[in-house]
């Protein structure tokens, strides 16, 4: 299936989804692009709200966007491989048999697959600045993250019991 009919589905059943990725094999290239295209997304999200933050502090907008960049693109990949390595040697510790590369599959697709809550969110911080309906879109994104990647963790955990 295409990724963005398996976005869709994991909004309704992310557990089923990551059961199925999973079994597709280990394929480090496919959770390599997961990763990186939702690196590249949640920055693309961004945009409206560093708009926002230039017009509003007279800050720099190429600089904002050249920092936010660099985060998005070098560190923020980073943070996530070493999460991943985190959550593996969690599970490791409580089962055997799950494998380093069910722990990045999960987050990474969770992350993935949570970005268009991440660009309605941008979108909100951009148009409406700070508010109650920014935390509101920016809660939901994070429940979704966490919610996707506990139901994948799920996922790969049952599926190598």
């Amino acid at each position: 299936m295409a990724v963005s009919s398996d976005i869709v589905r994991t909004w309704r059943g992310p557990r089923r989804v990551v059961a199925e990725l999973a079994e597709q094999g280990r394929r480090e290239d496919r959770a390599l692009i997961w990763l990186f295209a939702a690196c590249g997304l949640i920055f693309v999200a961004q945009w409206p709200r560093l708009v926002r933050v230039a017009h509003e502090t007279g800050a720099d907008l190429t600089r904002l966007m050249t920092y936010d960049l660099l985060a998005w693109i070098f560190v923020w990949p980073l943070f996530f491989y070493a999460l991943a390595g985190l959550s593996w040697l969690l599970l490791r510790l409580v089962r055997r048999g799950v494998t380093a590369f069910d722990a990045r599959l999960a987050l990474f697709w969770a992350l993935l697959a949570s970005t268009p809550a991440g660009l309605l969110y941008g979108l909100q911080a951009g148009l409406n600045g700070p508010g109650p309906a920014t935390n509101l879109v920016g809660g939901i994104w994070i429940a979704a993250f966490f919610l996707f990647w506990a139901q994948g963790l799920r996922a790969v955990v049952a599926r190598r019991s």
